[in-house]
């Protein structure tokens, strides 16, 4: 079958859908026919459109999805996510077809830095050691001593020792966070940024604390509200209480566990329906709703359907560039676990 698109009335930002119930059902039933017929593992970002992070077998952050893709048997991993992510589960899984539903999903973060700057950079701190976000492509992370995420980038800064010069790239946001809880003096960070969290400004939280005063309030450290918001907390306009910054699977874990009527969200729109699912007698507010990237929406219903009935959409990283790449994520994993939260 083919899914048809028939736009229903969105209820509320971040659950927007494309199909109808019906279509819903019936293309959930092939996709999963599909995957069975094929060995297919299908993975889902927190951000993807809600009809795909229902069908997945997995949801989740691009680096725990790539870790539980490389300890399953499935031959393949067909990636719901953006370019990196699915770099990443390559890297990861070396000996398995992994499939991207669409190639021209990227990431606009992942593209603030190129290899050859990352060369450059390094050129000019010699003996520095260079720690990346995940949220980077393969030929940057094999330019890399030790990958970082978002819940642990800090632990990982603490790692090396203080008289040692860092380059940190490339979330210009990620990367002040990370100075501000080290109190390192010695990280140059890079001036890269997300597109849609950078977007999350702090007029817009002042906007929403104003609107629930009693919200819990969750901060993604990627966005260009960080700062700001722990400003706020720091002269006690926010409530240190109900303030907290965390990566993705951060956020899911906090979502499952609140008690709070209202909590509001500051990161990419796709991941409240995740969040709503796991707690109903929550209101996931959006910082901005209009914070929704195109990327991650280009990977639609019908483009998996497709991927998993012609088996298109390889990704393929060279195989000295993803070994380089591999310890960089491994030096990672020594330091300690990542967890749930990736970025």
């Amino acid at each position: 079958m083919t899914a048809t698109i028939a736009p229903a009335t969105p209820t509320v930002a971040g659950d927007e859908r494309t199909l109808s119930a019906a279509e819903y059902e019936n293309w959930a039933a092939e996709v999963r026919r599909l995957a069975d017929e094929r060995g297919a593992v299908v993975l889902a970002h927190n951000y993807q459109v809600p009809e795909i992070q229902d069908v997945a077998h997995f949801t989740g952050d691009s680096l725990h999805l790539s870790r539980v893709a490389a300890q399953t048997d499935a031959r393949e991993i067909v990636f719901c996510g953006v370019h990196f992510m699915a770099e990443t589960a390559k890297i990861l899984s070396p000996d398995k077809t992994v499939l991207l539903p669409d190639h021209a999903a990227g990431c606009s973060l992942a593209d603030s830095i190129t290899a050859e700057q990352l060369r450059e950079w390094k050129a000019q701190h010699p003996g520095a050691v260079v720690v990346s976000y995940v949220n980077t492509t393969a030929a940057v992370k094999a330019e890399t001593d030790v990958c970082c995420t978002s819940s642990n980038a800090a632990d990982v800064i603490r790692s090396i020792p203080e008289d040692r010069e860092v380059l940190f790239c490339p979330d210009q946001f990620l990367g002040a966070h990370v100075k501000r809880v080290t109190g390192r003096s010695n990280i140059h960070v890079w001036a890269g940024e997300c597109h849609v969290h950078a977007g999350i400004s702090p007029a817009d939280v002042r906007a929403q604390v104003a609107a629930h005063p009693d919200a819990e309030i969750l901060v993604h450290p990627e966005c260009g509200c960080t700062t700001s918001v722990l400003d706020l907390v720091s002269h006690g306009d926010l409530p240190a209480d109900r303030t907290r910054v965390l990566s993705t699977g951060g956020m899911v874990e906090a979502a499952a566990r609140t008690s709070s009527g209202q909590v509001l969200v500051a990161t990419e729109v796709g991941i409240l329906h995740q969040l709503r699912a796991l707690n109903s007698g929550t209101s996931f507010i959006p910082m901005n709703s209009r914070a929704a990237c195109r990327y991650m929406k280009m990977i639609t219903p019908a483009k998996l359907l497709h991927t998993l009935r012609t088996g298109e959409g390889a990704v393929d990283v060279d195989p000295e560039t993803a070994a380089r790449a591999r310890r960089a994520v491994e030096a990672m994993i020594a330091i300690g676990e990542p967890g749930r939260g990736g970025e």
